[in-house]
């Protein structure tokens, strides 16, 4: 298992984490077999946004006496009333569910307090300007939770929470058939029967979403991973071809800011089937050429910083310059933190020769050699 730094909480968290919500379905014999195969595999990170009682008292038991090795992200506004989750900002009802959740992992803290589903800018400004967010800041005052996250589907939420300075990480969805879809503040809009066919290449909101997360180091841990499953399935994906779970990991592994991608498993050889990612062939990771070939919605001409580039024969990592790239071009000034990441790498654009074999293994059709001459210009080598 490799691990990433999770933005400015410092932590270091496993590629692959756990998505608990399917654990839902399971009996507590079930759940603590598959969290144990997860911890055996390098996993260290678990999502659970669940209200629901059992689950929680499964989960509990099931990390009990190993709760050190787990990073738990924990949300705040996640309620369970008269037998059915509901979501809300009333706070009796918020600080009793929360203090329902400390209970029944068995802990007394939370690694990453998450402030639950906010997928509308109204919501998230009242939010800011009200009390729910002062006991947010009491939790972390007390140690209760060591660091504030927000979970949104919506890139404009997510980028007012970025530039709020109110969060240190965020729980987001990410997969290449959401990222071409404009903001919505409807979950169900991401998940509609056709696509309009004009859409193509990554959304603006996204694209800006993950650079100013980059920029501001807020680190994106990843649900919708595989968009509910439709993903695998050519008659139900947006692009009319099937992707893998390895390529859809890797996807979103390969967005800036992005640490760890919250994986939900409903058997233990799914939970194999995710960690093969991380011994993955270059084939299996394979998702540009899968989109570049789908009937609709081709990403043409836009790098997704999937690697096909390479080799390049001077040495230059071209997807990371692209990204860097893309990156300090957001900005009217690039960032410090930029130029420096870029100045550090073994080569830079400069050393281009133009023979643009990168742009025959491109399969978006990316005008490397004009991009290279770019970057050249921004950074100044």
């Amino acid at each position: 298992m490799r691990y990433r730094r999770l933005g400015k909480t410092g932590l270091t968290v496993s590629e692959i984490g756990l998505g608990a919500e399917w654990l839902e379905r399971k009996d507590e014999a079930a759940c603590r077999e598959i969290i144990d195969l997860c911890e055996s595999r390098g996993i260290n990170i678990l999502d659970c946004w669940m209200s629901e009682p059992t689950v929680r008292t499964n989960i509990g038991k099931a990390i009990q006496g190993k709760r050190e090795k787990w990073y738990i992200q924990g949300h705040i506004g996640s309620t369970w009333q008269d037998g059915q989750y509901v979501r809300t900002r009333d706070l009796p009802k918020v600080k009793g569910a929360f203090e329902d959740l400390l209970t029944r992992l068995g802990t007394d803290y939370i690694d990453l307090g998450m402030i639950h589903y906010v997928d509308s800018e109204k919501e998230f400004a009242e939010i800011c300007a009200g009390p729910f967010l002062s006991y947010v800041h009491e939790l972390k005052e007390k140690g209760v939770i060591r660091h504030v996250g927000l979970s949104t589907h919506n890139p404009k939420v997510a980028k007012l929470a970025a530039e709020s300075g109110e969060v240190e990480m965020m729980l987001f969805s990410v997969n290449p058939a959401f990222d071409l879809m404009p903001p919505t503040d409807n979950i169900e809009d991401y998940f509609a029967e056709e696509y309009d066919a004009s859409l193509g290449g990554i959304d603006r909101e996204r694209a800006e979403l993950y650079r100013l997360c980059e920029q501001r180091d807020i680190g994106l841990t990843v649900m919708k991973g595989f968009a509910g499953g439709r993903l695998f399935d050519a008659a139900r994906s947006p692009f009319g071809v099937a992707l893998t779970p390895v390529q859809c990991i890797h996807y979103a592994l390969t967005r800036p800011a992005v640490a760890s991608i919250m994986a939900g498993f409903d058997a233990p050889e799914q939970v194999l089937e995710a960690v093969s990612y991380e011994e993955a062939s270059e084939e299996e990771l394979d998702y540009a050429s899968v989109l570049a070939k789908a009937p609709r919605h081709a990403y043409h001409g836009q790098c997704t910083y999937c690697g096909h580039c390479k080799p390049c024969p001077s040495g230059i990592d071209i997807a990371m310059v692209n990204k860097l790239y893309d990156l300090a071009v957001m900005q009217p000034e690039v960032p410090d933190s930029v130029r420096s990441h870029y100045q550090v790498l073994e080569k830079h654009a400069s050393d281009c020769i133009a023979c643009g074999g990168c742009e025959t293994r491109c399969p978006f059709g990316v005008p490397v050699v004009e991009r290279m001459e770019q970057t050249k210009t921004v950074f100044g080598n």
